[in-house]
């Protein structure tokens, strides 16, 4: 059993997941200073207990209150809500013992899972393939921040005053900008759609918006320009689908910070809000993602705990009205159409059974400094195809500077990535992750008709592993390249024989051809 104080210790991480690093530190030592390394350690192997404990062939069934004891992080929490297992019901449901080791070895971090439930806003799953099948994205911070070169939170970590963090917002004229620049970059690097920060935390928009308080604009600054109509223009001339960042949050509203004291002023933010979302929505053809962020008030708590104010239900009503088939994420309060994890942390156990993607910066923050370098091209595909083989997609950030130049090694590391979807996309492009689990570390699988795609992660510890047994006929073994592979097949599962010579850097990929559909296990 878990006490209190162990629940509440969970909770505080929970919150702490999403946080930017600098943040989540200062917040998890607030909340936990009183609590020793020993306190914490015993924790964690309280958790850890809970798995080991389970038989996979019993069904466990959960009130409300076990709900809460078993749940180590979001992924867990949404894992949960797709079993009809929610805060809200208190009903006891069934799970197996499979199931919910499956759950708690799960690290990805979903920001928010506890959004309001609209089943009618929802996407259906044909509205959604494109965007599953396209797989990876460009995510680009770019704004006044990038003036200074200290990172997107720069106005509020310093605490620069209003009127001068105004007037370096003032000054914003990037020299160098070409949207069909970064477009190309997207389009050669294997991405199938964009998503640019129209408008940040610190409340400067990238376009002409009528709706910002005090005209805290690109077209108000020095550069007098709409640099969302050319970033949408661009991409859509690459073949690419276009998606806009949007943060409802406004560190210059001081009812942001105090909504219930300060509630008038929370109003004026929230009006801002619903006004240059509509304006987005309405002003740039088809938006195809809107990817909201900071929907949480005065740095607290969930996204969803901020729904009182934002009434997100009724914001995405509006985006629907003029954007029927936006593909909307989960961070406006409302549970959305896909769910992110976000950081660049490594991924692991099962499949994500529901829509999702993961984001991180490949340039060491998601802001530009000048002293940050790319990651490397390694760490980058490893992540990657750690996410493609368990069913999600992967937006990846970049950080122009101040005259909207993305720094050579990211476009090199970009070009690199191009290079090898060039070469391995059959086994990305349109796939779903199955139809087998993942084995950490050694193999995962993607599959589209009646192939399946073996991505081997490392050939040494591959030799050992039999794949589980298909309900179809491997009808042909090879690899990618061509290369015919020796394999049986029987009950049990699949072997293979993987020749040394035949290894890949990054990911060995081994085609099986079926005699029917592959489904996923």
């Amino acid at each position: 059993m878990l006490t209190p104080t162990e629940l509440e210790i969970m909770d505080t991480f929970l919150k702490a997941a999403g946080m930017p690093a600098e943040e989540k530190a200062e917040y998890l030592r607030r909340q936990l200073d009183n609590l020793s390394e020993e306190q914490l350690n015993e924790y964690a192997g309280k958790i850890n207990r809970h798995q080991s404990t389970l038989n996979p062939e019993e069904t466990y069934w959960f009130s409300l209150q076990e709900v809460k004891k078993l749940m180590q992080n979001e992924a867990n929490r949404r894992k949960l809500e797709k079993r009809g297992l929610t805060y809200s019901n208190g009903e006891p449901s069934p799970m197996s013992g499979a199931e919910l080791a499956s759950m708690l070895k799960s690290n990805v971090r979903f920001k928010s899972t506890d959004g309001i439930k609209c089943p009618e806003l929802k996407l259906v799953e044909e509205d959604l393939r494109w965007w599953r099948d396209a797989k990876l994205g460009m995510f680009i911070h770019w704004g006044a921040y990038s003036i200074i070169g200290r990172g997107e939170w720069v106005r509020h970590h310093e605490q620069i005053p209003e009127e001068e963090y105004r007037k370096i917002a003032m000054s914003f004229n990037p020299q160098s900008f070409d949207a069909g620049e970064w477009a190309k970059l997207a389009k050669d690097a294997g991405m199938g759609y964009m998503v640019m920060t129209a408008r940040h935390h610190d409340g400067f928009s990238l376009w002409d918006s009528p709706g910002s308080y005090d005209s805290f604009t690109t077209m108000q600054a020095d550069a007098h320009r709409d640099f969302v109509k050319e970033y949408t223009e661009a991409a859509r001339r690459q073949g690419l689908r276009v998606g806009l960042y949007y943060s409802p949050l406004d560190w210059r509203f001081p009812g942001y910070f105090e909504p219930v004291e300060k509630y008038d002023n929370a109003l004026l933010l929230k009006k801002q809000a619903y006004d240059q979302v509509e304006e987005l929505m309405s002003s740039y053809g088809t938006i195809d993602i809107l990817w909201y962020d900071g929907s949480w008030l005065a740095h607290k708590g969930s996204d969803a705990g901020g729904a009182w104010l934002w009434e997100p239900v009724k914001l995405n009503t509006m985006v629907r009205k003029h954007n029927p088939k936006t593909v909307i994420n989960e961070r406006s309060g409302w549970e959305g159409d896909f769910s992110c994890d976000e950081g660049p942390h490594d991924i692991g156990g099962a499949i994500i059974p529901f829509p999702w993607e993961k984001n991180f910066s490949i340039g060491g923050s998601w802001a530009w400094r000048p002293e940050n370098r790319a990651m490397p091209f390694e760490k980058v595909m490893d992540l990657i195809l750690n996410v493609f083989v368990r069913d999600g997609n992967a937006l990846l950030n970049v950080t122009p500077d101040k005259d909207g130049v993305i720094p050579d090694d990211q476009v090199q590391l970009f070009r690199e990535i191009g290079q090898w979807m060039h070469k391995n996309g059959e086994s990305i492009y349109g796939t779903r992750g199955g139809p087998w689990q993942p084995v950490d570390g050694v193999y995962g699988s993607t599959f589209r008709d009646e192939t399946v795609y073996v991505h081997v992660r490392n050939p040494e510890a591959f030799r050992s592993e039999k794949l589980p047994p298909l309900r179809q006929k491997v009808v042909a073994c090879r690899t990618l390249e061509g290369e015919e592979l020796a394999y049986t097949q029987d009950e049990a599962g699949i072997s293979l024989t993987l020749p040394e010579n035949l290894w890949q850097p990054v990911n060995t990929i081994i085609k099986l051809v079926l005699d029917g559909k592959a489904a996923r296990e």
